[in-house]
């Protein structure tokens, strides 16, 4: 199956020290890759190389079968990708929830009226149509989070980068995020530390170490279901 992104021997150096280091993957339609690490492993530059916000100094991002070097390059392919940021606040700028929703499918090219339309819809699907007049900053960390997640889920992306999603978010507003993620068509990329949300969701994990991806073995836990921990570890040649 050929691969919706793909980072092929990219090297990513930030102040003289290799923070990617040769890093090769491959996401296939539907795929929901788990990238696992401890905080500076170099998760999130991953996500931004994908998405041209850190320029690799070897090595090719590859976008839909294109490979991308310049602006010009990932510019038309960035909105097929939904890029949920680690700080909700980074994502969020207009006045209201409803605003900040549509602001993506008016980028698209949609009409107003349409653009507000995905909006509510997305909204209503989530379990949080009553926000939408609200003022976005004075909402929840968790709440936050799901307007996030709505807005772009209404670009219609067809690949959904995650970094650290349920950083947070409360009980209610989890299971509500969950739920969309469950349901959501497309391909992800997941970066979290939530044991139990990677086992939930994550088809395959790769464990990041040393600027460096290894294959890693995800088994959730046998007494748990809903609340699972799955154990991560690199798998080695024998």
């Amino acid at each position: 199956m050929s691969a919706l992104v793909a980072l092929e021997g990219v090297t990513v150096a930030r102040e003289g020290v290799d923070v990617l280091r040769e890093v090769n993957f491959a996401l296939a339609a539907g795929e929901r890759l788990a990238i696992v690490g401890p905080n500076g492993a170099g998760k999130t530059t991953l996500l931004r190389a994908l998405v041209g916000l850190e320029r690799p100094s070897a090595g090719q991002v590859r976008l839909f079968g294109t490979a991308c070097r310049s602006e010009r390059e990932f510019r038309p392919l960035r909105p097929r990708i939904g890029y949920l940021f680690q700080d909700s606040d980074d994502q969020l700028f207009c006045p209201s929830v409803i605003e900040d929703v549509a602001f993506g499918p008016l980028n698209l090219g949609c009409t107003q009226a349409e653009a507000f339309r995905r909006a509510e819809e997305v909204l209503a699907t989530l379990g949080i149509g009553a926000l939408a007049e609200r003022i976005s900053h004075r909402l929840s960390g968790g709440e936050k989070r799901l307007v996030c997640l709505a807005g772009l889920l209404a670009m219609q992306p067809d690949v959904l980068l995650l970094d650290e999603p349920t950083n947070g978010v409360d009980t209610e507003n989890g299971k509500r995020l969950r739920a969309a993620l469950r349901a959501f068509p497309g391909a992800m990329l997941l970066v979290s530390h939530d044991d139990g949300f990677i086992a939930e969701l994550a088809t395959r994990a790769l464990a990041i170490e040393g600027g460096r991806l290894f294959p890693a073995a995800l088994h959730a836990h046998p007494h748990s279901h809903t609340h699972s921990h799955p154990h991560i570890h690199p798998v080695t040649a024998s």
